[in-house]
């Protein structure tokens, strides 16, 4: 599951500082507390949905595995003292209250319902995803004090399979307008992102979002992370692959003779099969131009792709030319062309039904270097324009793509919007008069997710519900029970969460 170490993150203090002074400031008679997980807002331009991911995860690995092991299990006196020196040395309380953690490590599990949309769901901006409340009154102050880890763990895996889900919405389209096969997409996207993730473990949740919409990746974590958490089998599917590739290490290895660097590792080392290697260690415009035309022969008689990787410069440019555009500089023809058109003019191709122009399947390009959206868009678009289908190229998403994020792309919030006080139920809500754009304003009351009578039948939320009112509701909610009371109620699959994600593009 996680990295997380007991000795140094102790269960009851798996929090922001102010969740443990939360229990006592709630009105005295509170019973009940209802939170609502949230997209809110996108700062990703056309991005409207959301895919839900990550929620079955959290409650294997915390909600389950975690407290089990470092909280139930254990003596409660240990729990304690580590709880007590801990607070009494950093808030400054010499008597800290232990009563709330012992009632619950006797109850022996987490007291929450835990209510989400079928993860691979597209939810649209301000409908919730999940819902979090707690199942008996004693421990009305759960529900929120999981609020901090639930969202530190979450947000992010749901944020990577959005923005995977818009690169196989976007190949799938140009591999459409030019004739592309359709079947090569899920490999056109390939995860290039953990070593520049801010560490192990974000790297395998990240990760395994992108493989929500592809199976290229080369984020090895990201497999045995589906596997544990979504009942993935390598041996039965295909979860996620990739194929040997070069990096600069090997080729300077050999010294300035790239020609027989290219020699060696195409017939000796890889003389079948898919082989990637980087080729701007020294000059890429030379290697194109001057030594793969040397070893033509041999490329064409390999049963396999040799894949050429340039690894510096302006993506667009290098892959598809600057002829026709301002920022031909150089006054280098062969930087003109572009990567893909000087490997048609060496190893030709084929012209599709829609009249583009796809190379030998002995050869191809993969650009990974800074690769983001917009200029997937742009070289599949400039690449159109010279002639190529857009499946002439793969590309190795990374942390340009992966890492530039935060919780705020998507305004991701857990919040109460419903608690129960003596029996009586309150429907509450945040509205900041200082939020001009009402990106914080929340609903308020219990909640229904259904399918809205409108075009697309997207979902939308039914707020300001008592729990009758909810409960009347129970057939047409999206939302279903996937935690309760210490147990997992839905098991779902990596097939079918890719299918859900599949589905809406």
């Amino acid at each position: 599951m996680s990295l997380l170490d007991d000795t140094i993150y102790p269960a009851p203090l798996l929090c922001d500082f102010y969740k443990i002074s939360h229990r006592e400031q709630y009105p005295t008679g509170t019973e009940y507390v209802y939170s609502t997980w949230i997209p809110r807002a996108s700062l990703i331009e056309g991005v409207d949905t959301v895919v839900a991911f990550g929620f079955q995860y959290f409650a294997k690995a915390y909600l389950i595995d975690y407290f089990q092991k470092h909280f139930f299990d254990r003596p409660f006196g240990e729990v304690a003292a580590e709880y007590v020196r801990f607070i009494s040395n950093t808030l400054g309380d010499p008597n800290p209250e232990t009563g709330h953690l012992r009632d619950l490590h006797a109850l022996g599990f987490l007291p929450v319902r835990v209510r989400a949309v079928p993860e691979g769901t597209s939810v649209p901006l301000r409908v919730p995803m999940l819902t979090i409340e707690n199942t008996e009154p004693r421990f009305f102050w759960v529900t929120n004090f999981l609020e901090t880890l639930f969202s530190a763990e979450v947000w992010h895996p749901c944020t990577s399979a959005t923005i995977a889900r818009e690169y196989r919405k976007t190949l799938n389209e140009w591999a459409r307008k030019t004739g592309g096969d359709l079947e090569f997409v899920p490999f056109q996207g390939h995860d290039f992102s953990m070593r520049g993730m801010e560490g192990l473990h974000a790297a395998a949740k990240g990760g395994a979002g992108h493989l929500l919409s592809f199976t290229g990746t080369d984020t090895i974590p990201s497999i045995p992370f589906l596997e544990r958490f979504y009942n993935a089998d390598i041996t039965k599917e295909l979860v996620g692959t990739s194929i040997p590739a070069t990096e600069h290490s090997v080729m300077c290895a050999y010294g300035t003779d790239e020609l027989g660097a290219y020699r060696e590792i195409l017939t000796n080392r890889y003389p079948n099969g898919f082989v990637s290697v980087v080729s701007d260690t020294y000059n890429f415009w030379d290697v194109l131009t001057e030594i793969l035309p040397k070893l033509q022969d041999e490329i064409m008689a390999r049963d396999g792709k040799l894949v050429i990787r340039p690894d510096s410069g302006d993506p667009v440019d290098i892959v598809a030319g600057t002829e026709g555009t301002l920022f031909s500089e150089s006054g280098d023809e062969r930087e003109s062309k572009g990567a893909v058109q000087l490997l048609w003019e060496t190893f030709g191709g084929t012209i599709n039904d829609q009249g583009f122009k796809v190379l030998d399947p002995h050869v191809g390009v993969i650009y990974g270097d800074s690769i983001t959206l917009a200029r997937a868009r742009a070289i599949s678009q400039r690449l159109h324009d010279r002639g190529f289908a857009s499946t002439n190229v793969v590309y190795g998403i990374g942390s340009y793509t992966y890492q530039h994020v935060t919780r705020d792309t998507f305004g991701f919030a857990l919040k109460s919007t419903w608690v129960q006080i003596n029996g009586e139920e309150r429907n509450i809500f945040k509205d900041p008069a200082t939020d001009k754009k009402k990106v914080k304003k929340s609903l308020t009351g219990r909640v229904v997710v259904a399918t809205a009578n409108a075009p697309g039948n997207p979902l939308r939320a039914y707020d300001g519900l008592t729990k009758a009112q909810q409960e009347a509701l129970a057939g047409t909610d999206e939302l279903r029970t996937i935690f309760e009371d210490g147990k997992l109620i839905v098991d779902d699959s990596l097939a079918n969460i890719r299918e859900r994600v599949l589905s809406t593009v």
